[in-house]
């Protein structure tokens, strides 16, 4: 545990207590009377009462949308399945940012609604909850429908012998055992909308404004340091308590659930009305992601002399971009490329000893770190960017002019994934393994490479997929430490959408539509990869 702690005290805790402790503090002296006055500030109740009841809404609303797909993953079997699974998936690895891009594309000016009706819901709140949709559809569709599919259905038929019906079935017998996972599911989307910032910095204009956004307009623009470490503060006990109840439910899971081989519970669909059912989730998941990535790619090849790959051509100038950086734009995807390698190695070299040690040890001490681990999830990456940049600035850790800057706040977000995805396997291991090798000689090193490794090599491509994907997405913290002279991908989109003109957004589209398609690929590897139990913990 030696190395995850330091890692984390270093490069988490450390920045965001400074850059808190330095909006909280005058002279040396703490002003927490600077908290009150913060929060009576009718405007910031507005951003609280807005990022609550947005990600209220947001919840509820996919839910209500995903819960049917759970059902059709969990228990139909039908041609093209592991495709659409992929498909469902690849919003959730795309960066927050390309999500409001393609949002932009579809509903905003110019957008494909705004040219067949004349309809425009940019910078409306509509906007930002469909958005919250796409990206967590899958959340919704892999946890629940994970779970689902490896519920006896034997069970439910019992009842329904004894007399019940075929609702009071699923009531009584399958819904109580499924509301742990939908629970687990439902406080991540809370989790990932109630901070949600790329989203809302792009769909929801000056009007809408959550916790991150304002810290991010609190810092950036208006310097204002006390007021972001107070919103600061209160993100950081918010998110706390979410993933306590988070803990919480999954340690419910665990321990009440026996699960049967998924492969025994999905059939192919009978009757009418579980082919209309599979029908309206193909339906739904064509017009919820297909076309919003369909149409962010037409906007990509729709240039000014008519389709083509126009603005493709013009990321290879730094003129093109009207001086928005100072090299070519195309130049941001390898550098995203190269930081996203570089976290990735950190991240799975943090994770997989984070992972090695929950393994092997218990104890409330270990489990307050496995917690701890999941906290850059929620935490405002924007004041842990900022934070870098007022830490880092000594030796022997003077890295603001360093590359290393930005792979070391995208593994931040990386190394949660490492563990989710490593610790299941290596709880499977039979530790008696490890004990025979052990007392046939096997030095502990051995025993991981002899007994470990070949049992988790699969979980450990999969979280070098996982970790890799989110570092090349990461936006808030690296939008400040990133370098107007090596910008990453997210940053390079963002910049092109904040300036006028048809030539930065059409680079904006065609930058997206790369970031896509590099996630994409990366999630049909990971797809191939993918145990063939998909359990309560597959996603």
């Amino acid at each position: 545990m030696a190395l995850p702690v330091a890692f984390f005290a270093v490069f988490f805790a450390y920045p965001v207590a400074a850059i808190t402790g330095r909006g909280l503090t005058v002279d040396g002296v703490w002003q927490f009377g600077r908290v009150g006055e913060v929060l009576a500030d009718p405007d910031i109740r507005g951003v609280l009462w807005f990022t609550t009841w947005q990600a209220l809404a947001s919840t509820a609303l996919t839910l209500l949308i995903a819960l049917p797909a759970a059902y059709v993953f969990a228990r139909l079997d039908f041609p093209g399945k592991q495709l659409l699974r992929a498909v469902v998936t690849v919003p959730f690895v795309l960066p927050t940012v390309v999500v409001g891009t393609a949002f932009l594309a579809l509903l905003g000016r110019g957008g494909l609604l705004d040219e067949l009706w004349g309809v425009r819901l940019d910078t409306s709140v509509w906007a930002i909850l469909l958005a919250h949709v796409f990206f967590n559809y899958a959340v919704v569709v892999r946890t629940v429908g994970g779970l689902w599919s490896q519920l006896d259905p034997r069970q439910e038929e019992a009842a329904r012998v004894l007399g019940a019906g075929r609702f009071a079935a699923w009531q009584r017998v399958t819904l109580p055992a499924l509301v742990p996972a939908v629970a687990a599911a439902a406080l991540m989307v809370f989790l990932f909308t109630f901070t949600s910032f790329g989203v809302v910095q792009i769909l929801g204009g000056p009007a809408y404004s959550t916790l991150e956004v304002e810290i991010y307009r609190q810092t950036a623009q208006f310097l204002d340091l006390p007021t972001a470490a107070v919103l600061t503060l209160v993100q950081f006990a918010a998110v706390g308590a979410i993933l306590a109840v988070h803990a919480w439910t999954v340690r419910r899971r665990e321990s009440a659930l026996r699960l049967v081989d998924p492969a025994r519970t999905a059939r192919r669909p009978r009757g009418a009305g579980q082919w209309a059912l599979l029908g309206a989730v193909l339906a739904t998941v064509a017009a919820l992601i297909v076309v919003p990535l369909g149409v962010l790619v037409e906007r990509s090849l729709d240039g000014p002399d008519g389709y083509g790959f126009g603005y493709y051509r013009a990321l290879q100038s730094a003129g093109a971009s009207g001086g928005t950086f100072l090299v070519p734009p195309l130049e941001a995807v390898w550098n995203s490329l190269e930081y996203a390698l570089a976290a990735t190695a950190i991240a799975l070299v943090v994770g997989g000893l984070a992972a090695a040690a929950l393994t092997r040890r218990a104890g409330r001490l270990v489990r307050g770190f496995d917690a701890l681990l999941m906290l850059p999830l929620g935490v405002s990456a924007v004041t842990v960017g900022f934070g870098f940049l007022i830490t880092l600035d000594e030796p022997p850790l003077d890295l603001r002019t360093s590359w290393i800057l930005v792979p070391l706040a995208q593994a931040l977000v990386g190394v949660p994934f490492v563990v989710r995805t490593m610790l299941p396997v290596l709880r499977a291991v039979d530790a008696r393994l490890r004990e025979a090798a052990a007392v046939l000689g096997a030095s502990p090193p051995r025993v991981w490479r002899e007994v470990d490794l070949p049992m988790v090599r699969r979980a450990l491509l999969v979280a070098a997929g996982f970790a890799f994907a989110v570092s090349l997405g990461e936006f808030g913290a690296t939008v400040f430490i990133a370098r107007p002279d090596n910008p990453t991908l997210p940053v390079a989109v963002a910049r092109l959408l904040g300036r006028a003109g048809d030539l930065n957004y059409g680079q904006a589209m065609a930058l997206s539509t790369i970031l896509m398609v590099v996630c994409a690929v990366a999630l049909l590897v990971l797809e191939r990869m993918r145990p063939d139990r998909s359990g309560a913990g597959e996603f």
